[in-house]
């Protein structure tokens, strides 16, 4: 695509338009959309964004480098003004009218984080923002519509990065070069190295990603210094457009990429430019005005394909059928060329002063971040949506805790080992042991510690059960963390005698996942398989036998140690409430296309007793005969009927089995046993 307002020197003119690299625009563009909206067989469709960075650096590498030659150094102020000119109104339209469009869809805690990002987008930071933004509770790439903008602000880290670099070094031009070379082949060793232990880093960071923009810089400099012509031979051009093609349909997406999976796309889009004007089949083809039209369109059609994307799946969960994936692709492509049509198009054509332009970026970017900083400040504007909407929005943002007094022990029994302690200050005397149900307690033990004067402890650590003598394989974690969950439990194991003070354990934990070996209601597709460490799994024995042998194993092994041992029945699970989802259905209750809600807030205690039943049968025994004490949670959740998620104005769980800090402020009294006065046994 020609950049605007060619200068009358030669020397800053634009490079002469190359309709293959508007197709080659196009062919990666697709890629990224079509992956995007899942179309199955085109699994890395992700790495257009790789060839888009080869372009980029090829185009501004190459105008950079005319001005430089031409007059020993660059004009930095017309290259950035060049840069908003090109940029800029099209990334704020978009900006603006999907702040507009989510202010109508998203629950208050994502409009926040929504806030953010567009923050972060506006200063060039997003791709910072996202590589910081993971966690057990942090939503998925889908609910984020401004994700896509990493690449961007990558770009724009480009473009701030090599004019300057270029100014810092443009009296040495033998030392420019070498810098150049050693920078890009830094960057790829980087790449490499990074990418097996830090994939995160090394796929959103710019210093993992410069040497795929520097591939660009370095082909056009090659270019230039050798008067290159850029026809090449077929041959350079079918080898370019299968390393492209195959990139995109075979490289696997996931913690192994950018790496030395990168080379490929990269080398594929330097093939395919150096040999774009001559001619041959691909040459034509990526010429052909489809592609061109795909091509002009790149820039507005990768802006809009996402937020498109994020927010119709936002409000319809997911689509019906392939049909409607393609009417929103459909859509993307309309605002696309919308975009071209009315708002790059003509501030390209306008012959604005320069400070127009510049006061105009000040401008939209001041009321970009003002936005944003409302947004985020103001806590996602809860006040938008109405009270059958509030007690399921406080629900969802119900489970951050603080938990700054945690620490991770370097040496000794319990190293690695996360341990929160809860009460006033002091060696512990309680140890509260579980899974992720500890954490969603948490502030109710800490309080009815504090109320008791008694210093506790926490261990936790999500899907693993607080059980001697188990190892797991569960779907919701990756092999790695299912060792990290026996290790951690043997290390316990081995800790517990020498920690004499302890004079009381509890254990707690969601023992019908594990009897069960399967979630319910909307985490049905959550499973978990247990076998014993200690002796051979018995042939045929159901998981609940073997989770029951192991509870009666760790309680007698506790007890021989000399603590008391409580442990917690688990919340009734309320099988198809999500706060979450229960506030979207409910915030976007009469919108024509709002799927049929699914969610309920209420459980019949007939069904709960039925999956329960056999999962408690062997705290039951045990509480029976002395030898726990067994605190019944389920009062204060249900009446005669049913249990509920909702009691009152407030919401009691976050998901269909974690319960909120609202919730277990609330029912500190249930853990005065823990920290003080015994149960009896139910």
């Amino acid at each position: 695509m020609r950049d605007p307002a060619p200068l009358r020197d030669p020397a800053f003119a634009p490079m002469p338009y190359r309709p293959d690299i508007d197709g080659l625009r196009a062919v990666a563009v697709l890629s990224v959309v079509l992956y995007h909206f899942g179309l199955p067989w085109l699994g890395g469709g992700f790495t257009g964004v790789d060839v888009f960075f080869v372009i980029s650096g090829f185009l501004i590498g190459g105008i950079l480098w005319r001005e430089y030659e031409a007059e020993g150094r660059i004009r930095l102020g017309a290259f950035y003004l060049r840069r908003f000119r090109r940029l800029a109104p099209a990334f704020f339209t978009m900006a603006q009218l999907t702040a507009a469009l989510s202010a109508a869809l998203l629950l208050p805690f994502e409009f926040r984080e929504f806030g953010k990002s567009l923050i972060a987008a506006t200063v060039y930071l997003s791709n910072v923002l996202f590589y910081r933004q993971s966690g057990y509770f942090d939503t998925g790439a889908e609910l984020k519509p401004l994700l896509h903008t990493w690449s961007l602000a990558v770009e724009e880290q480009f473009y701030l990065f090599l004019p300057l670099f270029i100014v810092a070094l443009s009296r040495n031009r033998s030392l420019l070069l070498m810098a150049l070379v050693a920078i890009w082949g830094g960057s790829l060793g980087s790449s490499v190295l990074a990418t097996p232990s830090h994939p995160d880093a090394a796929f959103f960071l710019f210093p993992f990603r410069a040497w795929e923009l520097l591939s660009g810089v370095l082909l056009a400099i090659w270019g230039l210094e050798t008067g290159r012509v850029w026809r090449g031979h077929p041959a350079l051009s079918w080898a370019g457009l299968t390393l492209v093609l195959g990139s995109v349909l075979l490289i696997p997406a996931g913690p192994l990429f950018p790496g030395l999976l990168a080379l490929a796309p990269v080398l594929g889009a330097v093939l395919l430019i150096g040999s774009g004007t001559g001619d041959s089949p691909v040459n034509r083809a990526l010429s052909h005005p489809f592609a061109l039209f795909f091509g002009r369109i790149s820039y507005s059609l990768y802006l809009w394909h996402w937020p498109v994307l994020c927010l119709s799946l936002y409000l319809r969960g997911s689509y019906a059928s392939p049909v409607e994936a393609l009417c929103w692709m459909a859509l993307s492509v309309a605002l696309a060329w919308l975009s071209w049509r009315f708002v790059e198009t003509p501030m390209r054509r306008a012959r604005l002063p320069g400070i127009v332009v510049l006061g105009g970026t000040a401008l939209a970017s001041a009321a970009t971040l003002a936005v944003g900083a409302w947004l985020y400040l103001g806590d996602g504007l809860a006040g938008r949506f109405g009270p059958m909407v509030r007690p399921h929005i406080a629900a969802s943002a119900d489970f951050l805790q603080d938990w700054s007094r945690c620490t991770t022990a370097a040496s000794g029994p319990l190293m690695g080992i996360e341990t929160c302690p809860i009460g006033p200050e002091g060696t512990p005397q309680v140890l509260v042991w579980g899974d992720s149900h500890v954490r969603a307690f948490k502030e109710g033990l800490d309080l009815a510690a504090h109320e008791a004067g008694v210093p506790g402890l926490i261990i936790w650590r999500a899907g693993c059960p607080p059980l001697f003598g188990l190892r797991k394989t569960e779907s919701a974690a990756t092999p790695a963390q299912d060792r990290a969950c026996t290790q951690a439990n043997l290390q316990i194991r081995q800790a517990l005698p020498a920690m004499t003070d302890l004079q009381r354990i509890a254990l707690i934990g969601r023992w019908t996942y594990y009897a069960h070996g399967a979630g319910v209601g909307l985490d049905a597709g959550n499973t978990i398989q247990l076998f014993p460490t200690d002796a051979p799994t018995p042939a045929d024995a159901p998981q609940s036998q073997i989770v029951a042998e192991a509870a009666r194993a760790t309680v007698a092994e506790l007890r021989a140690d000399g603590a008391e041992v409580i442990a917690l029945r688990q919340p009734p699970e309320i099988a198809n409430y999500d706060s979450r989802r229960a506030a979207r259905e409910a915030a976007h209750a009469g919108w024509p296309l709002a799927p049929v809600p699914v969610t309920n807030p209420d459980m019949p205690r007939g069904p709960l007793a039925q999956r329960v039943t056999e999962a408690e049968a062997p705290w039951r025994a045990m509480a029976e005969t002395g030898e726990i004490s067994f605190i019944d949670s389920w009062p204060p959740f249900c009446d005669a009927e049913a249990c509920h998620a909702l009691q009152g104005s407030e919401g009691w769980y976050f998901d269909n089995n974690h319960i909120t800090n609202t919730a277990a402020r609330a029912l500190r009294d249930l853990f005065v046993p823990i920290f003080g006065t015994k149960v009896a046994g139910l």
